[in-house]
């Protein structure tokens, strides 16, 4: 009897221990278990649309359980680049926000954009990217390069080639 329950034991840890290093090797391990919304990251939409600086966006769920995978990694950005983005929050689902989703024509969830007020842009960020934290910071460093190119050409006191 004393063998079974040994047994039992193991078999059972084992289980729990290829659980949370699943998660871990995933970058999927959300240690407070909170929703998305609890997280509290950013400003609200109107004020980031007033901004010359551009915003990233991000449409979830609180019941989306890739959305809750995402939110350390989001954390991890706006950290990062906190002086270089706003960062915007929306809930797909909450009344006041199906105008916008209807115009992003959001399909899945989490959705990141870049809304850039400054140039009326709107950038939609792949959602393979989201889980590698690399590859996503590669894209938003594309992104502020060509910014900065374009906010150069913009001072540019450049004319026409005359003809």
């Amino acid at each position: 009897m004393k063998k079974k329950v040994i047994i039992i034991l193991s078999l059972l840890l084992v289980a729990v221990c290829t659980t949370v290093g699943w998660g871990f090797a995933n970058g999927a391990f959300n240690p407070a278990g909170m929703s998305p919304s609890e997280y509290k990251i950013g400003i609200p939409y109107y004020e980031a649309m007033q901004s010359d600086k551009p915003a990233i966006v991000l449409f979830y769920t609180d019941w989306c359980g890739y959305c809750k995978k995402f939110m350390p990694k989001f954390k991890i950005i706006n950290k990062l680049y906190k002086d270089d983005f706003n960062f915007v929050m929306l809930n797909g689902e909450a009344e006041n926000n199906q105008k916008l989703v209807s115009e992003v024509a959001l399909t899945g969830l989490p959705t990141l954009y870049i809304f850039d007020p400054k140039y009326d842009n709107r950038v939609h960020l792949n959602n393979g990217i989201y889980m590698d934290l690399k590859k996503l910071r590669a894209e938003l460093d594309r992104y502020l390069m060509i910014r900065e190119k374009l906010d150069s050409a913009q001072g540019c006191t450049c004319t026409e080639p005359q003809k």
